[in-house]
């Protein structure tokens, strides 16, 4: 009997200390999604609110602007991914094991741009491109060199956002790989020198796997983050030309904020909430199958 009350204790103990978090997590992230589920079943004008069921869903469905929003953020988490991952291998593999100095320097160097707001960065971006008073427009025209468009051709337009997202995100992966390798024992290392493996066999053979926590952390954590890029296209672009760089978050944006079509937007956010975990969960399940 004594060991049960002790027993109650300790498990009510544990129970009070996880309890605030609970509740922040039930009030902050269960509730907005079961709200957001809600709502996109509404359609909604101001403070009015009629059950429209899945109508919502079809509207969507049959907008070329959604299906176009949707291709790009498909496009924009592909390829800001795969560059992410395989930059951030190449320069940890290439630095990780040399001198503590000039990993540091190459930490840094890296890093700064994450440490800068997106907001920022994409000043700067649109300085550097922007074709009427950009800095690289006007020096083509200075050199008269033929001027490109980078911002107003549909077809540069997603490799700028491309390539601006990546350089602005890819330097904490690199120091979360890193201080991944420093960890591989050296003993694993130099019996695989010895034995006679070369560099980029110690890599594909010994680090890249045991770092592979590390990349399907990061992973998914840049899926998060370019699902929900919204700043780059806001101040570079504003979705153009013609709605070729608008991505779900800048469509779920315009519709909650310029049109007050909340339910579409509620909508937009549930299909974002369910590609999230489509593209998340392999990973996931790969992380703890290992295990």
């Amino acid at each position: 009997m004594k060991f049960i009350k002790k027993s109650y204790k300790e498990n009510l103990t544990g129970y009070l200390f996880i309890a605030p978090q609970i509740l922040f997590f039930l009030i902050f992230l269960v509730y907005p999604i079961m709200e957001g589920v809600r709502l996109s079943l509404f359609k909604i004008n101001y403070q009015d609110e009629v059950f429209v069921g899945l109508e919502n869903y079809k509207r969507l469905f049959s907008d070329p602007v959604f299906v176009q929003s949707t291709i790009n953020t498909v496009i924009f988490v592909v390829f800001i991914v795969a560059l992410t991952v395989g930059f951030a291998l190449f320069v940890s593999a290439t630095i990780f094991d040399k001198n503590a100095k000039y990993v540091s320097f190459i930490r840094g160097a890296y890093y700064i741009p994450v440490m800068v707001s997106m907001v920022v960065m994409s000043m700067i971006w649109s300085f550097l491109l922007n074709p009427a008073n950009g800095l690289i427009p006007f020096m083509a025209r200075e050199l008269e060199i033929a001027s490109v468009n980078f911002l107003g051709d549909t077809r540069l337009v997603l490799p700028v956002i491309i390539f601006v997202t990546f350089a602005t995100n890819v330097g904490q992966a690199i120091i979360l790989y890193i201080a991944s390798m420093i960890g591989v024992p050296k003993e694993t290392l130099e019996a695989a020198e010895v034995d006679g493996a070369s560099k980029l066999k110690i890599v594909f053979k010994i680090i890249i796997p045991m770092v592979k926590p590390t990349t399907i952390y990061i992973i998914i954590m840049n899926i998060i983050a370019v699902l929900k890029i919204f700043v780059v296209i806001q101040l570079l672009t504003g979705g153009g030309p013609n709605n070729a760089s608008t991505t779900l978050m800048y469509y779920l944006y315009n519709n909650a904020f310029k049109y007050n079509q909340l339910g579409i937007a509620s909508a937009v956010g549930v299909i974002m909430f369910l590609l999230t975990l489509a593209l998340s969960i392999p990973q996931l399940r790969a992380m703890f199958k290992n295990n």
